[in-house]
């Protein structure tokens, strides 16, 4: 059984200098951990040490880089009731979902393992010119230096795997800033760490209030800001980071289209994962979706029989599927928004209805494009049908949003294919699954609003690393 208290991590060492941070069950609402929260001082002594750790993360071989990726794989293993535990505690994750995001964890510590032997470099033809002939150039690729993480509540630990596994095979010392609402997932990765010979002060993970987190974007000893969150946030965040690169993963409203030749039932399954996996509270998750005319009515029943049978309640229950949103006031939200939606014109086909934070999954019809269940993200469960009848026109659509995360087809012709992947707007399109699809190692992130960069461990390392050239004339 987890420890109901937690340290945070400083330079590498674990520091139980409060227990301010209270974290509830997200089912019953009841406290459940208390966790040490750090402050202004605690950062700028973080950063400090990140910042003189630079130089020997840069010079920790790559095999031992790997070797502390892979101990905490080991570690994972060993200890994934636990983290399941924790995950269904602090996120109110579903029972079956919590048990995919450990093994999403250890897949991604372990690609990362993979990828850290494998920071290379080229050699460079430089005769290309009389003049050149006898130089001889190459490349390699340096940590760019102690990088900024800031995660959100919704994945614990991958979405922390997904920064963090990155800057250790990188060589990057961190500080991680993690969601305080569902903290102790990175402070078990920060308890594994330090059970590592990393040099001291390759990583801190510290719970903070906002207005302690500035110097995680404004701080010049930090190379790189990391944020996974909101669009509002990130794109705030970016106008203050200066120099530093900034990679952001900001949500969406994915669409997904289902053409009139596709496997309905197989697409109905597939909408019910997308839409209502984790309640909804994925920035990939189903929200609108484009239905061809000759099939809408029939995918529209089945879709509707498939989320009416589906079950709502205590997370731990394996059978449930629908557990809470992260907050009550998450819950009232997204049904506020729902029932601006029907005042609008908008047609609630099932669902809508809420007990305190879990909401029944919501499909609805005849949604205005003017509504913020349209428009906006609505991390919730809740998803749009809409027929349509021209094929390029429903690519319009789709387009027609300030996001452009992923998005999904199923469709069999190749020609389709070839033109979603030309003319969609996304960084990902996803074909005859849902935008919800993701595995570890494919490049992630989006376009418009929905950020900046690429996720997806080797992405990640490059956005870590700089180029370093040397040019050598043979004498």
């Amino acid at each position: 059984m987890a420890s109901q208290t937690y340290p945070y991590y400083l330079a590498n060492r674990a520091v139980q200098a409060n227990t301010d941070l209270e974290v509830e069950d997200k089912h019953s609402g009841k406290l459940a951990y208390r966790v040490a929260k750090a402050g202004a001082e605690a950062l700028e002594e973080a950063i400090g040490a990140a910042d003189r750790a630079a130089g020997a993360m840069a010079a920790y071989p790559s095999h031992r880089r790997r070797d502390v990726l892979l101990h905490c794989v080991e570690q994972f293993e060993a200890r994934r009731d636990e983290l399941v535990e924790v995950l269904v505690v602090e996120g109110g994750k579903v029972i079956k979902d919590a048990r995919g995001e450990v093994q999403r964890l250890i897949d991604t510590f372990q690609i990362a393992a993979e990828e850290a032997t494998r920071v290379g470099g080229e050699v460079l033809p430089m005769d290309i010119a009389e003049r050149t002939e006898g130089w001889m150039g190459m490349t390699k690729k340096v940590p760019i230096g102690p990088v900024s993480l800031i995660t959100p509540f919704n994945f614990p630990y991958n979405l922390v795997a997904h920064k963090v596994a990155p800057a250790i095979a990188a060589g990057c010392p961190f500080v991680l800033k993690p969601a305080d609402k569902t903290p102790v997932g990175a402070l078990l990765i920060g308890e594994i760490l330090a059970e590592t010979d990393l040099p001291e002060g390759a990583f801190s993970i510290l719970p903070l209030d906002v207005e302690d987190a500035a110097p995680l974007t404004e701080d010049d000893r930090l190379k790189l800001l990391s944020f996974t969150g909101s669009d509002k946030i990130g794109w705030m965040l970016k106008s203050k980071a200066g120099k530093k690169p900034v990679v952001m993963e900001l949500g969406g409203n994915a669409a997904c289209l289902v053409d009139a030749d596709a496997d309905l039932d197989d697409a109905v399954d597939r909408l019910v994962f997308g839409a209502f996996y984790q309640s909804g509270q994925s920035c990939i998750s189903v929200q609108r979706v484009q239905v061809h005319e000759a099939i809408y009515e029939e995918l529209k029943s089945k879709l509707i029989q498939a989320v009416e049978a589906l079950k709502s309640g205590d997370p731990r229950d394996p059978e449930t599927f629908i557990g809470p949103l992260i907050t009550e006031q998450d819950a009232e939200r997204v049904v506020e928004w729902i029932e601006e939606a029907v005042a609008g014109g908008a047609t609630v086909l099932t669902g809508g209805q809420r007990e305190d934070r879990i909401v029944r999954p919501t499909i609805l019809e005849n949604v205005p494009k003017d509504v913020r269940l349209y428009r906006n993200e609505v991390f919730g469960p809740a998803v749009l049908l809409e027929p349509f009848s021209d094929f390029d026109q429903a690519l319009e659509t789709i387009n027609d949003s300030r996001y452009g995360l992923q998005a999904g087809l199923f469709v069999r012709d190749i020609g389709k294919i070839r033109k979603a992947w030309d003319r969609l707007e996304v960084g990902g399109v996803i074909i005859n699954d849902v935008p919800s699809f993701r595995v570890d190692h494919m490049p992630y992130g989006g376009v418009k609003d929905s950020g900046l960069g690429r996720e997806g461990i080797r992405y990640a390392i490059e956005d870590m690393t700089e180029i370093r050239l040397l040019a050598i004339r043979g004498v």
